[in-house]
C-alpha cells in the first residue's frame, strides 16, 4: 500500500513538474526541503546530487521510485516535492512528459495538483521548522548514536540554507547546541557543526552576532589547526563566513591571533592547497574590508612584511585557482595606506614573481584548454602590476 502510495505521489509530482518545464516557470526555493530527504543519513553532496538519466524502459516516475531509500524521508511542501522530481527525473523523459502535459486541459492539471496536496496533508509530510527542531532533539539528547547525530547535522546543513530557517535556528534553540558539538570527541560530528554553523552566518549579520555572541570563533580557529584536514578546512569556512563584512567579528579575529594563523597556512606549502586558498581569500576579504572603511584603523598585519610576504610567495604555485586568488589578495593590499610599496619590491620581490607569472601565462596561452583563462588571470595580473608601479611611483608602459 506504502508503495502505490509512493508511486501515485511521485508520478503526479513529475506530472507537474513536466508543467513547470513546459511552461518555463521554476518554482521557488522557500523550503530548504526542495530536495532534502530528510532521513536518510546522507551527506551534502548525495543530497544534493541529481539522478543519472536510466536506460531502462520504465517510465521517468517508476525509475525514481525504484530507488526505496530516497523515499523515506518527506517533503514539506509542494514546492518540495517538484524539485525533487525534476532533480530525480530523466531530462528526455522529463521532456516528452512536458510535451504530453501540455495536451492536458487546465481543470485535468489542476485535478492531479490537488490530489497531490491532498495525499501530502494526510501523509503529515513535517515543515522545515518541525524538522530542524526534530535535527535539535537528536543533537540534544545524549543518548543519541553517533550516526543520529551525524544525521541531524547534515540535515541542518541543508536546512539553515534559506535566511529565514538561519535567523530560527537560535530561537529553536539549535546554535547553542550545534556550538557544543564543535567539542564532540569526534571529528566528524566538528567538522559538519563547523559547516552549518558558516552555513547558518553567510551573508546573515544577525546569525554572525548571535554565534559571536555565544564564544564560537575562538573554537573555531583552534579547530583551524586540526590534524585532521576536512575538519580544519570546514572551521576555517565558518571562519570566514562569520567575519565577513563583520567588524566585531574582524576585531574578535585579529585578537585572537588569526592573522599569525593565516600566515602559518600560507608560508607552509605542505598545507592542503584547499586550506591555503581559503586562507589567501580571507586575507583578501580583510582588505577588502579595510578598504570600504577606510576611518578604520588599518591592521599591523598588513604592514607585517613576513605576512605580506606569504602572500605574495604564492604566485610562484602551480595551481593557477592559487594564483588569482593571491593576485585578488595582493591587489587590495597594494590599495591600503600602511603597506609598504618597498617591502614588496625588496623583500618579496613583487616584480619578479609578477615576471615569472607573465611567462607562465603566455606558455598556457599556447595550449588551447587553459588560453581563456590564462588570458583573464593575465589582465588581472597587469592589474596588479600596474598599481604596484605606481604606488613604488614609477611610470610603466605596458606591453599591447
Amino acid at each position: 500500500m506504502e508503495r502505490v502510495a509512493i508511486r501515485f505521489l511521485v508520478a503526479t509530482a513529475v506530472i507537474l513538474a513536466a508543467a513547470a518545464v513546459s511552461s518555463g516557470e521554476l518554482v521557488d526555493e522557500t523550503s530548504a526541503t526542495a530536495g532534502l530527504l530528510w532521513s536518510t543519513g546522507k551527506d551534502e553532496p548525495d543530497l544534493l546530487s541529481k539522478a543519472e538519466p536510466e536506460n531502462s524502459d520504465d517510465s521517468s516516475a517508476a525509475a525514481v521510485v525504484n530507488d526505496h531509500d530516497d523515499l523515506d524521508g518527506g517533503f514539506s511542501s509542494l514546492e518540495g516535492m517538484l524539485h525533487w522530481a525534476i532533480g530525480h527525473s530523466d531530462p528526455t523523459r522529463l521532456k516528452e512528459s512536458a510535451e504530453d502535459v501540455q495536451r492536458l486541459s487546465a481543470s485535468e492539471l489542476q485535478k492531479r495538483q490537488l490530489e497531490l496536496k491532498e495525499l501530502m496533508e494526510k501523509m503529515k509530510m513535517p515543515s522545515d521548522a518541525e524538522l530542524m527542531h526534530m535535527a535539535i532533539d537528536d543533537l540534544n539528547n545524549s543518548s543519541s548514536s553517533l550516526e543520529d547525530r551525524q544525521r541531524a547535522l547534515q540535515e541542518l546543513l541543508i536546512l539553515v540554507e534559506p535566511l529565514d530557517n538561519a535567523n530560527d535556528l537560535n530561537k529553536l534553540g539549535g546554535l547553542a547546541i550545534v556550538i557544543q558539538e564543535l567539542d564532540h570527541p569526534d571529528q566528524d560530528i566538528r567538522r559538519l557543526s563547523a559547516w552549518v554553523l558558516g552555513k547558518a552566518c553567510q551573508n546573515n549579520a544577525a546569525v554572525q552576532k548571535q554565534i559571536l555572541e555565544l564564544g564560537a570563533l575562538s573554537k573555531l580557529i583552534k579547530m583551524v589547526k586540526s590534524s585532521s584536514i576536512e575538519e580544519a578546512i570546514k572551521a576555517l569556512y565558518a571562519v570566514s563566513t562569520l567575519i565577513r563584512n563583520n567588524l566585531a567579528g574582524q576585531e574578535f579575529f585579529y585578537a585572537e591571533d588569526g592573522d599569525a594563523m593565516l600566515q602559518e597556512i600560507l608560508s607552509n606549502s605542505s598545507n592542503d592547497i584547499r586550506l591555503r586558498r581559503k586562507a589567501v581569500s580571507v586575507v583578501a576579504d580583510l582588505a577588502e574590508y579595510q578598504l570600504e572603511n577606510i576611518v578604520r584603523a588599518e591592521s599591523p598585519c598588513f604592514r607585517n612584511r613576513f605576512f605580506l610576504k606569504s602572500v605574495v610567495d604564492l604566485t610562484a604555485s602551480t595551481d593557477l585557482d592559487l594564483q588569482e586568488k593571491a593576485l585578488v589578495a595582493i591587489k587590495n593590499l597594494l590599495q591600503l595606506k600602511t603597506t609598504e610599496a618597498l617591502v614588496l619590491k625588496d623583500l618579496c620581490n613583487l616584480d619578479g614573481s609578477l615576471e615569472r607569472m607573465r611567462q607562465q601565462l603566455l606558455d598556457l596561452m599556447a595550449e588551447e584548454d587553459h588560453r581563456d583563462y590564462a588570458v583573464d588571470l593575465e589582465t588581472l595580473r597587469r592589474e596588479v602590476e600596474l598599481i604596484f608601479h605606481e604606488k613604488l611611483g614609477k611610470v610603466m608602459k605596458v606591453p599591447t
